[in-house]
């Protein structure tokens, strides 16, 4: 039986599980993917994966239902044509801050005449089991546009934002929003809360599937409540190093 896309089990109003690699590995993107990730995004922004290690690890997703997207460092079609043309199933776009940058984001996902992408996915069309010329028709209209919301212009844009079509879901990154609003680490600051909640209210209310971070099961919990279905559960790089250090604890006295 086919495995559902990305877009197609957001359409469909799933709730979808993912994790951020930053660890340029396709031995462990495979295990978060077979183990049950709906998405991993692959970080080119703060990661270490170059092109070599983002196709293997592109690759490892193949025959799991885990979608693997790619984190660009920037809005650019330098980096976004060749992650699609490797196979990555989206695109998450950073530094948003505009209703035209939004806009620009979305084009660089999809082939003219309703974007800019340029043709030529001679590695990708084998990822995804097509013909060369087969591709497009069959896979482009599948490729998935996520927009990260971390500035204050994204703050103060974001009914905009939200107008513009093609956008296929948000994620609030809150480690970036939080330094940008000058209060880095303190969720609890009132600027914060205050900016977060009224991100929220304008995707939820805009119809656009949420995600932010949820590195705990209280976190996940809160946030499903609140309408958010894409929870982001950890970076594979903290969670390596959060399992040894709990694992180093155990040989003192009361670990």
């Amino acid at each position: 039986m086919a495995i559902a896309g990305m877009k197609q089990r957001l359409r469909a109003g799933e709730t979808l599980a993912g994790f951020v690699a930053t660890i340029p590995s396709a031995v462990s993107a495979q295990a978060i993917a077979a183990a049950g990730a709906d998405f991993l995004v692959i970080d080119q922004e703060h990661g270490a994966v170059g092109p070599e290690s983002l196709h293997a690890m592109i690759a490892a997703t193949t025959g799991t239902g885990c979608a693997p997207l790619v984190r660009v460092p920037r809005q650019d079609e330098g980096w976004v044509k060749p992650a699609l043309d490797l196979g990555a199933e989206g695109i998450v776009f950073p530094q948003i801050r505009s209703a035209e940058e939004a806009a620009a984001c979305v084009a660089l996902t999809r082939y003219p005449p309703a974007g800019r992408r340029g043709w030529g996915p001679f590695v990708a069309h084998a990822r995804w089991g097509t013909g060369l010329q087969d591709y497009l028709p069959q896979r482009a209209a599948a490729t998935v546009c996520v927009l990260l919301i971390e500035t204050r212009a994204a703050v103060e844009n974001i009914e905009a934002i939200c107008r513009v079509e093609g956008v296929d879901a948000m994620i609030i990154a809150q480690f970036d929003l939080a330094v940008e609003l000058g209060v880095p680490g303190r969720f609890d600051a009132p600027e914060f809360r205050d900016a977060f909640a009224h991100l929220e209210h304008a995707i939820l209310g805009a119809g656009i599937p949420l995600g932010a971070a949820a590195l705990t099961q209280e976190q996940t919990a809160a946030l499903l409540a609140r309408g958010h279905r894409l929870p982001v559960h950890g970076f594979d790089v903290l969670m390596l190093a959060n399992a040894v250090r709990q694992a180093a604890a155990w040989r003192r006295p009361g670990g």
